[in-house]
This record gives C-alpha cells, structure tokens and sequence, in this order.
C-alpha cells in the first residue's frame, strides 16, 4: 500500500427487523392445482394448511420503539384469510380454467386465481400484495424484506426483494 492510501473504511448502519408469522393453525387450508408439474402428482388437486411468515425491516423505529405495528395486521390476516381459507387456486393459465370456474359457478369451489401456483410463486404473490399494503400504511419507514410460505413442516419457499 503506497503512503498516502488507506484502507477502505466499512460503514455499517443499524436495520431493525421483525417478523410477523401465521402459522398452520390458522386455518389457511387451501387446495391447488400446479399444471405444469406433469411429471407428478402435484399437477393433481392436492390441499396444505399454509404457514405465512413476514419480515419486516427498518432503519428507524417509530416513536414506540416499534418497526411494524402487529396490531395493524389484521387486514393482512383477513386477505390471507379470503385468499387461503378453504378455497381453491389455480393459475391463470391452467388449461382447465373454464372447468374450474365452471365449479365455482356452481358453488362446488371457492375459486382464486393467480397468475402462476406453487409455493414460490405463492411467496411472490403474498409479498406483492402484502409490501403495497405496507407502503400505504407507513411510507417507506418500513419495507417488507421477505416472505416464506410453508407448505408442511418439510416444504417452503422464500421470496425476498433486496433495497440496494
């Protein structure tokens, strides 16, 4: 190192994180379909009770000491409650679709459809919704830094967005 170059200084900054999780027993018990998956039986109506967990992050905590109010997760409780609670999801593009909605024209399903099905693209879906709930609520003071749904105790996806 030549005399007049130093060392690059590391900068740290503090980040809070909490976490916010439902677990299994709230009842989040909901049947898919993964059409693509035709080399198993996940292409199959199959069921999982399903477990969400949040993370949330800050830079600064609010004038509690908190970086998220959990006493303001009740509309994100009731969403995953319409979303996962006893319905049916399928994909957009199933090839099926009509014969799905078919069924819920008949009352035989209560159909969700999102734009793909699977447990990763389930974790996208939950953080897309759940991170513009949180931007209207608190600004940018808090972000939602991932999400991770659990099928079972042995299944589970992470889906998480980096600020850089």
């Amino acid at each position: 190192m030549m005399q007049d170059e130093r060392p690059a200084q590391t900068r740290y900054r503090d980040i809070y994180r909490s976490t916010k999780t439902y677990d299994f027993n709230e009842g989040l018990s909901c049947c898919f379909r993964q059409w693509r998956a035709t080399h198993s039986h996940c292409s199959l109506l199959h069921g999982y009770a399903l477990s969400f967990k949040f993370v949330f992050a800050t830079y600064e905590l609010d004038e509690r000491n908190w970086c998220c109010d959990f006493g303001a997760m009740k509309d994100v409780k009731a969403w995953l409650k319409m979303m996962f609670d006893h319905t049916m999801v399928v994909a957009a593009d199933d090839p099926h679709l009509d014969t799905f909605r078919e069924l819920a024209d008949k009352g035989v399903v209560d159909l969700r459809i999102m734009p793909a099905v699977g447990c990763e693209a389930t974790a996208k879906y939950a953080f897309d919704h759940v991170s513009a709930w949180l931007a209207d609520l608190m600004g940018d003071r808090v972000w939602l830094e991932s999400v991770e749904v659990r099928e079972h105790a042995g299944n589970s996806a992470i889906f998480e967005r980096r600020q850089y």
